[in-house]
């Protein structure tokens, strides 16, 4: 089967490649590395702008969604840029408060969707880490038929944080919110632009239930979607990098690209990707069309984009030579990147056994 974009699409993706560019995001990338998160919340609200957050929130709720499609050319586009962040997890936030609905979710919603918050998310099944917990807003954690809110620190330098006198104060100065609970202890990533932390236990119970448990579920439906689809974009890049440099590398007076040898690695990273795209598309129509094997389609979709992303980094090293060893080269970024997503909101064996499973 064949998946074409509409024109508006196309241009939305269009957009999001110029916006994207024009940031400069490989700077964007070391900087938020480094704990210079300034540049990358920057960027977070120009994101935002462009609508790239409200597109899994309700419209009940500020947003647009939910617009599975949408958000596969949107992450797809932020993938290939390398954008740092807790992206993937803001958009699975939406669609858990979504579902559980009440004060947290008439809280919340509206400021993910407009920018104004980032938010951090745990659930089980997928790993005890929250991505950037230590920038966000609030970090949500699902145990069992319970989701809890821990307010971060990330709101005093957060896209939405608020200081002066239009901000209303208790004793002593104070916001009258809870106190910010700490993001816990931050974990070595093989990706520096990943921080990865445990949640420390508490935080405010929002919601209990079982429709929380459904909930959970869904959220790390569009999780698994929408790091696929960063996966995919990654390994675009990565290969579209090492494209241009066996173009420019020379050996014995030619190319190193008119090798029959690189021709063919090349070739067989482009075709992993290729097939990857349609596995993806046809997982974002299922899920827009609240399709019963939706879950084993983005399963599917994150194990072809996630292993087609780690064969592009594997190729773009291999093909680089000792030069993409180096921190130096902007393309070590995204070397780093493509094992983490490949691994992220559902391993290979994990998701290879929900396809099976059905």
């Amino acid at each position: 089967m064949r998946f074409l974009l509409d024109d508006e699409q196309r241009e939305f993706a269009r957009s999001l490649d110029a916006l994207l560019t024009a940031a400069d995001t490989p700077a964007v990338v070391r900087g938020w590395a480094a704990g210079d998160h300034g540049p990358g919340l920057t960027l977070w609200r120009r994101l935002a702008d462009a609508g790239v957050f409200a597109l899994a929130v309700p419209e009940a709720y500020g947003g647009v969604g939910p617009l599975p499609v949408e958000t596969a050319v949107a992450f797809v586009e932020l993938g290939r840029h390398g954008v740092p962040g807790p992206l993937v997890e803001s958009v699975a936030a939406g669609v858990l408060l979504g579902g559980v609905g009440g004060p947290a979710a008439k809280e919340w919603l509206p400021r993910i969707a407009s920018g104004t918050a980032v938010v951090s998310l745990a659930l089980e099944g997928y790993g005890p880490y929250a991505l950037d917990a230590d920038v966000a807003d609030a970090v949500l954690t699902v145990t069992g038929d319970e989701l809890r809110l821990a307010r971060g620190a990330g709101g005093a330098t957060g896209p939405g944080a608020a200081s002066g006198p239009g901000v209303p104060t208790g004793p002593g100065g104070s916001t009258g919110r809870p106190a910010p609970t700490g993001p816990g202890a931050p974990t070595v990533s093989v990706d520096p632009a990943r921080r990865l932390f445990r949640p420390e236990p508490g935080g405010e119970v929002v919601a209990a239930g079982p429709g929380v448990r459904e909930a959970a579920r869904a959220a790390g439906t569009w999780a698994t979607f929408a790091t696929a689809a960063q996966a995919l974009g990654c390994g675009e890049a990565l290969l579209r990098a090492t494209v241009a440099y066996v173009k420019q590398r020379t050996q014995f007076g030619v190319p190193v690209g008119s090798f029959q040898a690189v021709k063919h690695r090349l070739a067989d990273t482009l075709l992993g990707l290729e097939f990857a795209r349609p596995l993806l598309y046809g997982a974002a129509v299922e899920l827009a069309d609240g399709a019963p094997g939706a879950g084993a389609a983005v399963a599917a979709a994150k194990v072809a984009a996630g292993e087609a992303g780690y064969a592009a980094a594997r190729t773009a090293l291999q093909l680089h030579g000792a030069v993409g060893y180096t921190e130096e080269l902007d393309l070590a970024w995204w070397l780093r990147r493509a094992r983490p997503l490949r691994d992220a909101w559902g391993t290979p064996s994990a998701c290879r056994a929900r396809v099976l499973a059905g």
